[in-house]
């Protein structure tokens, strides 16, 4: 049937991931770092998505399409709400080392841990101190749980592997909820400095004077810089 839905022009697109969050349809998803419409039978034709779009990328068309399909888009919404396991928001309990000899507990507490895939809110933030580490930061210091995870809430990313723009979602988890401070923990790679620009740009918008330290690890672990933003 011929019917009026959404056209994403590609070229525009700048990854944000801004209409993906606004579709509740889930007609639109993020793939290879583009914003994609992932089925027509999803996509209700109302547009909610379009006032999103920083770069206009979105505009609506009239062409031949599946009909909307509305029972099926009902049970994703339920099945979304029941939550996927690996993806379900939890707070942990990190434990403590108890004897000589034991394994170095875990320090994570919470659930989960990517950057795409946490909260904007929930209440583990709330008077947390929050890490956000790049990836490799783990790996390269072998002291990465008790040196800084501990005590703090950790979140992790790669802005050159995921291929998006963290500064829109962070700066909703740092207006949406009461940190006290924000360590972010870099490698000294180039690459690693679009995680630290997502953040200053995250702490510039979300409207509050939230501490910052930017701690740069050389890629043997050494520590090369601790800075007071």
């Amino acid at each position: 049937m011929i019917r009026k839905i959404i056209h994403i022009d590609q070229k525009a697109c700048n990854g944000c991931g801004l209409c993906a969050r606004a579709c509740h349809e889930g007609a639109i998803g993020m793939v290879d770092g583009k914003a994609k419409l992932l089925r027509d039978d999803y996509c209700d034709g109302l547009g909610d998505c379009l006032p999103t779009c920083p770069t206009g990328a979105i505009t609506f068309v009239e062409r031949e399409a599946l009909p909307y399909d509305r029972a099926a888009v009902e049970a994703k919404m339920a099945a979304r709400q029941n939550g996927c396991p690996g993806s379900r928001a939890a707070a942990l309990h990190p434990r403590q080392k108890e004897e000589p000899g034991a394994e170095t507990p875990s320090q994570l507490a919470q659930w989960p841990v990517q950057i795409k895939l946490v909260p904007v809110s929930a209440p583990y933030f709330d008077g947390a101190d929050l890490l956000i580490a790049a990836d490799c930061t783990a790996f390269a210091r072998g002291d990465f749980h008790q040196r800084f995870m501990s005590g703090r809430v950790t979140v992790i990313g790669c802005p050159k592997l995921d291929g998006v723009d963290y500064a829109d979602k962070l700066a909703q988890i740092l207006a949406q909820n009461d940190l006290r401070s924000v360590t972010v923990l870099r490698m000294e790679v180039p690459c690693c400095g679009g995680l630290q620009a997502a953040v200053e740009r995250a702490l510039a918008q979300c409207g509050k004077n939230i501490p910052c330290r930017v701690v740069t690890l050389r890629t043997n672990g050494d520590i090369l810089s601790e800075v007071e933003q």
